[in-house]
């Protein structure tokens, strides 16, 4: 796998990742809660989980195709606010659409 697919690979992986949260009730989309609700608190774990989750699939992407970089606060400083604007279509859909009844 090149560089190209990989990065688009994460690309997608993320983008799914982060509204993963926001489009379905159950934990991580496949465990079922009680009372079938889920509230904004349990949301944003499951977003830092699923952060936390996409950058091991990054590293093992990335000492796939070579060198690993090391990674100071600058890049989680970056990647933390570009990961919750992915997740900003998930979070459009569950809170700011109109749900007509």
């Amino acid at each position: 796998m090149d560089v190209s697919v990989s990065s688009w690979l994460l690309i997608a992986v993320a983008l799914a990742a982060a509204n993963l949260p926001f489009l379905n009730e159950s934990l991580f989309g496949v465990i079922p809660l009680k009372g079938g609700h889920k509230h904004a608190w349990t949301r944003v774990f499951e977003l830092l989980v699923l952060y936390f989750v996409t950058g091991a699939i990054a590293y093992a992407l990335e000492a796939r195709i070579g060198n690993v970089f090391t990674q100071v606060k600058e890049f989680y400083m970056i990647t933390v606010p570009l990961f919750v604007v992915l997740a900003f279509p998930g979070f459009v859909l569950r809170y700011l659409r109109k749900h007509h009844h």
